[in-house]
């Protein structure tokens, strides 16, 4: 029996801490500027468009 209580006990804790985590992500990204967040996508996009240096140049 002591052992169903402490699994459940190790339950609680595993979503209070998953909970704690979305909180906090949540945060940050509602502090997050429209502006930003496109400066952030075009910056990503030119990124992704650079061709990959290849590992035989250089």
């Amino acid at each position: 029996m002591k052992l169903w209580k402490w699994l459940g006990l190790a339950g609680v804790a595993g979503v209070a801490a998953t909970g704690a985590v979305i909180a906090r992500d949540q945060r940050r990204r509602t502090q997050v500027t429209p502006d930003e967040v496109r400066t952030r996508l075009h910056e990503r996009l030119a990124e992704a468009d650079r061709p990959a240096p290849r590992a035989d140049e250089g």
